[in-house]
């Protein structure tokens, strides 16, 4: 029994990984809570275009001397704002205009990278370096979870309102302008954060994943909030873990987690969805006389 104790705590003996699950479950808690409003208000290419338009700022910042964080900030921003100059003076839809922005600003970061050669590696921009973690970025990923979890608890009721009914908010005095380009802002936060994490290209299962399954499970908004956070927190910490064990990069593992927990939501909810109507049967059928 000691000894296998002894095993399953290995990963704990090490700073290296105590870093690492710590940061995982800072990271998983902004992108937890925002992305029950992404999912509420349809907005799940909005984190995809974000998490990968920030691209080209993390490489101009690497070659201003600036702090990568702030490149990725602006780029994202800049992509939100981009997509929504665009659509208010085209035809075009604004998943689609997402589409373009991002793919194109993608893009220009990949060339931009291969053109500096910079030193630092591009698996650790698409895909994370969670075991290389530092104080900084400890840091950095408490700030933003903070700022976007105390964010919400002020103005979740606005943002709400918001996202299911524009117009009924604009009419109730509410700024939308406003409460958009700030929900808009902690995404790009979020991305930010989730960068030494997940990385870019893993960024989107933090950001839509959790919420898309609570969705399944809850039935208020505040449940789904916290069953949010707890998918996220318990995927990637355990993703971290378990990624010790099976030689494996803790970012994909984490999404794979995610996932098998969404099907699992998704399943549960099929079971419940045929035995209500298994439970009707008899009394649809005793009200026609059989």
């Amino acid at each position: 029994m000691t000894a296998t104790f002894s095993f399953l705590l290995a990963p704990l003996q090490y700073d290296f990984m105590q870093h690492a699950l710590l940061l995982a479950a800072l990271a998983a808690v902004p992108a937890a809570l925002l992305s029950c409003l992404l999912v509420v208000k349809g907005y799940a290419l909005l984190g995809d275009a974000i998490s990968h338009a920030v691209f080209p700022g993390v490489v101009i910042a690497y070659m201003l001397g600036l702090p990568v964080a702030a490149g990725a900030f602006v780029a994202g921003l800049l992509c939100a704002t981009l997509t929504g100059y665009l659509h208010t003076r085209s035809r075009v839809r604004q998943d689609t205009l997402m589409g373009v922005v991002f793919s194109g600003m993608f893009a220009l970061g990949l060339l931009l990278h291969a053109w500096i050669r910079s030193s630092v590696h591009l698996d650790h921009i698409l895909l994370g370096d969670l075991l290389g973690a530092a104080a900084p970025e400890l840091l950095q990923s408490a700030a933003v979870a903070l700022l976007v979890a105390a964010a919400l608890a002020l103005k979740w009721r606005d943002l709400l309102l918001h996202a299911f009914d524009p117009v009924q908010a604009r009419v109730s005095g509410l700024n939308t302008a406003a409460l958009h380009y700030g929900l808009l802002a902690a995404v790009s936060l979020t991305v930010v954060a989730s960068l030494q994490a997940v990385g870019l290209i893993l960024a989107i299962a933090l950001l839509i994943v959790p919420g898309a399954t609570a969705l399944l499970l809850a039935r208020t908004f505040g449940r789904m909030l916290c069953l949010s956070c707890a998918a996220a927190v318990l995927c990637s910490v355990l993703g971290v873990y378990l990624s010790f064990f099976l030689d494996s990069a803790p970012a994909p593992t984490i999404a794979v987690l995610l996932g098998l927990a969404f099907t699992a939501a998704f399943a549960r909810s099929l079971w419940q969805a045929r035995a209500a109507r298994r439970g009707n049967a008899p009394a649809s059928a005793a009200r026609q006389g059989v």
